[in-house]
């Protein structure tokens, strides 16, 4: 199927998943060539040379790990009428090596940056170099961000999520998986705003002073908890027709 679609004259690629959608979004603010760097895995084929074409094209400084076996993931998207309709095919994006971070080249990119951002999907593909990246970053006084990503995240790989997230300054979800984040824990409430509170005061790793917990709700206010308190922010409405597509939207 992705091979007819790339086959078709008016294919757009787009560096995806994710992580790297918001890393992109991160280089577009920014607007200084360089300013993010990002890592995971492709194949070594012609949709693993777009992905690097892409990255390069957005100003990002990407690292991949190139799997010998897997073809790089592919993610056909069609969007009629500003709707979404997504097939995704994960494949090599579920074979990073944490023996890639490792190298030296890429553990200077680690060691360069001042904020680090990764999804709650790369639980289920290696738990350890988040493991390693969150070590350093408390050990350095640099901020870590992670995702809830999903609600099955939260319910299978919830082992692997409790090991990570008291590394966590920032703790990001949509109203969804914050429903099942609590209701895994015995909370027993699906109130946002004290799921919230709970998730900002869960325990905190050495040499972390505090968290913020972020869920939002498609088009109903953002809830922030920090300190103690909670915040709503309203999510400024787009009339329909100014919307191009929704590809992208839930990458938090």
């Amino acid at each position: 199927m992705y091979d007819e679609l790339a086959s078709k004259s008016n294919v757009e690629y787009i560096a995806g998943g994710a992580t790297q959608n918001s890393i992109r979004v991160a280089q577009w603010m920014l607007q200084t060539p360089g300013a993010t760097s990002y890592m995971g895995c492709i194949g070594k084929d012609k949709f693993g040379e777009e992905m690097k074409k892409n990255a390069q094209a957005a100003g990002v400084t990407a690292h991949y790990y190139e799997d010998e076996t897997a073809p790089t993931g592919t993610c056909a998207v069609c969007v009629v009428g500003g709707e979404r309709s997504l097939i995704a095919n994960l494949s090599a994006a579920n074979c990073y090596k944490s023996e890639h971070l490792k190298r030296p080249e890429n553990w200077a990119l680690v060691e360069k940056a001042k904020y680090i951002y990764i999804a709650g999907f790369f639980l289920t593909v290696s738990p350890d170099s988040i493991q390693l990246v969150a070590e350093h970053a408390a050990a350095n006084n640099k901020v870590f961000l992670m995702n809830l990503s999903a609600p099955f995240i939260c319910e299978f790989f919830r082992d692997a999520q409790e090991k990570v997230l008291p590394y966590a300054d920032y703790i990001f979800g949509n109203e969804t998986e914050a429903k099942i984040f609590a209701k895994v824990r015995g909370w027993e409430t699906e109130n946002i705003e004290e799921i919230a509170l709970k998730i900002s005061q869960l325990p905190l790793a050495s040499g972390k002073q505090k968290r913020i917990a972020v869920i939002t709700q498609g088009a109903d206010p953002v809830v922030v908890a920090e300190d103690g308190k909670v915040k709503t922010f309203p999510v400024i409405l787009l009339p329909k027709e100014k919307l191009v597509d929704t590809n992208g939207a839930g990458t938090h």
